[in-house]
């Protein structure tokens, strides 16, 4: 069922959206070559103590299947895509780490993800975060009364097809609420003029991942969550919580 939120409801989920925000933030801090994931993880439940708030990530089961997430981030190196559990690698230099973080406040989530490359920049990494970025503002401009998620979609595809990124469906942006992963789901390719209509208090995650290499197949791990590119190419995952409004779009997970 899909929901619509009051303006007193968005400000809730913007306060819910701030704490992921500085999350992000105290994690790339953080991030540096010989650092652990583990070591990372900690930050971001630092964060999540001092602010008051939960994590919709930690125990998260979607399957029956799936051993609950360990951690209170997604931490994704390398051609890890999505999902990244944290252990104890250390970050080397020239890696390319994705931080998917989310918090929950006073009963409402926030939902974002940021990529960037730890120590030394490679140029491909730079340019395969560019066209990501540019991808994910591409939708979020999309996000407006009158449109469908269709042109969120196709929006975001445009700008990865272009830049020679493989993007895959199956994992996609979606609806944030009272939980972390509502209706309508929002792909990162699609038809624009199609499917649910965009009317003002949708709130959703808009999260395109890329994959370097050009194809959109991927694996998943013996651990049943770390999700990587097939072709072992990089990738990267941009994300924000944004709410749909008759003013434009509204980011609910940047600083206050």
């Amino acid at each position: 069922m899909i929901e619509l939120r009051t303006p007193g409801e968005l400000e809730a989920m913007r306060a819910a959206g701030a704490v992921v925000a500085d999350m992000l933030a105290a994690v790339r801090a953080a991030a540096a070559p010989g650092v652990r994931l583990t070591q990372l993880d900690e930050v971001a439940r630092g964060v999540l103590a001092d602010a008051g708030a939960t994590s919709p990530f930690l125990g998260y089961a979607p399957l029956r299947t799936t051993p609950p997430f360990p951690g209170v981030v997604c931490l994704s190196v390398n051609d890890v895509a999505l999902h990244g559990i944290p252990t104890t690698q250390e970050l080397a230099d020239g890696d390319l780490l994705s931080v998917d973080a989310g918090a929950t406040l006073d009963g409402w989530v926030g939902d974002a993800a940021i990529t960037f490359p730890v120590g030394t920049p490679r140029p491909a990494d730079l340019e395969l975060v560019d066209t990501t970025t540019r991808a994910l503002a591409a939708g979020i401009a999309a996000a407006v009364p009158g449109n469908r998620v269709g042109d969120i979609s196709a929006a975001i595809a445009a700008v990865g097809r272009a830049g020679g990124c493989g993007i895959n469906t199956d994992q996609g942006g979606h609806g944030v609420g009272r939980t972390m992963h509502a209706d309508p789901h929002v792909p990162n390719e699609g038809r624009a003029g199609r499917g649910v209509p965009l009317r003002a208090g949708l709130v959703i995650a808009i999260e395109p991942w890329f994959l370097a290499g050009g194809h959109d197949d991927y694996r998943v791990d013996a651990d049943g969550w770390t999700l990587r590119s097939a072709d072992g190419s990089r990738a990267a995952h941009v994300e924000h919580t944004v709410a749909v409004t008759d003013d434009g779009p509204r980011i609910l997970t940047t600083t206050r």
